[in-house]
């Protein structure tokens, strides 16, 4: 950008990377074009942002946001981001997961993220199926739900990713939102960046080829969505809250409500469930010798090695 845009500041095309390869109508896209906004709206630097992902239709993400990016193996978004987080501080780091990359082979790095806290936004788009291989069972596949693993229905309660995010130790901002309604997407995010910590957040995202259908009750039947408000909450209009008329005062400290909310089969929680200001940061130790120059790092490494002469 020339100097002339540099001082009217970074516009939406600055974050647009290459034209997205998602099936018309996948939520993906609305969860791409809120990251865009966001990011533009706060103006954060290009060079200063980081799109860490694992794999599959989720994982792509990187590859549409003009920053830096990294598409990593499948289940280990994590361990690249908590990786990037130790060394580079100073960069905005958002992770597009997905419910097979998250929550079956990634589900050990899922938790230990979750438990190190280090400063990170982390996007769960759960469309509920494996769509880039073709709609297999994914854990989060409704039972009965029909796929090509499982042609006879899922024969298996599926996880549910909110109360096993809730459950982990040092848990510290769980969230919820749907990819219908942009302006909630949006805010979810919003607050999810500006918490210091882990954020988790749990996208419901439609996928139109493979799970056809899937949200349609919930987009027809209101009280099937429970909007959770507070003050300490996610911040939205009173335009957007009329989408909720199911709604519910909770207080996101409240762990034991949150835990009840996530886990109520009446109703999907949509809003902040859980923040906890008062956890720990692992990158607060991953941080310490961040300044050492090369001559203190190679007379540090010569001195253990010293221990070694015999």
């Amino acid at each position: 950008m020339d100097a002339a845009g540099a001082a009217a500041g970074f516009c939406l095309e600055d974050y647009e990377g290459g034209a997205p390869r998602w099936c018309p109508g996948c939520g993906d896209l609305a969860v791409l074009n809120a990251l865009q906004r966001y990011v533009r709206d706060e103006q954060l630097p290009p060079e200063k942002i980081a799109v860490i992902s694992g794999i599959g239709c989720s994982s792509r993400l990187p590859h549409y946001v003009k920053a830096y990016g990294f598409h990593g193996l499948h289940g280990r978004a994590f361990p690249v981001a908590c990786g990037v987080r130790s060394r580079r501080p100073d960069l905005h780091i958002f992770v597009a997961t997905g419910d097979g990359d998250c929550c079956a082979i990634g589900t050990a790095h899922w938790i230990h993220a979750i438990r190190y806290n280090m400063n990170m936004t982390i996007m769960l788009l759960d469309n509920n199926i494996y769509g880039l291989t073709k709609m297999q069972s994914s854990p989060t596949t409704g039972k009965g739900h029909y796929s090509n693993t499982h042609p006879g229905g899922a024969p298996l309660t599926p996880i549910n990713p909110l109360m096993t995010t809730l459950s982990i130790t040092n848990a510290s901002f769980v969230a919820q939102t749907v990819d219908w309604n942009p302006p909630h997407l949006y805010a979810t995010l919003a607050a999810a960046h500006k918490h210091r910590g882990t954020s988790f957040v749990r996208v419901l995202q439609r996928c139109p080829h493979f799970m056809s259908g899937y949200f349609d009750e919930m987009q027809k039947d209101p009280m099937l969505v429970r909007l959770l408000t507070h003050d300490k909450g996610i911040a939205i209009d009173d335009a957007v809250k009329k989408a909720f008329p199911n709604r519910a005062e909770h207080d996101p400290s409240d762990l034991a409500a949150a835990l009840s909310f996530a886990g109520d089969p009446e109703a999907h929680p949509v809003g902040l469930l859980y923040s906890n200001e008062q956890a720990e940061h692992y990158d607060d130790f991953t941080a310490q010798g961040l300044g050492t120059d090369a001559k203190a790092k190679v007379a540090a490494i010569e001195k253990e090695l010293d221990r070694f002469t015999i």
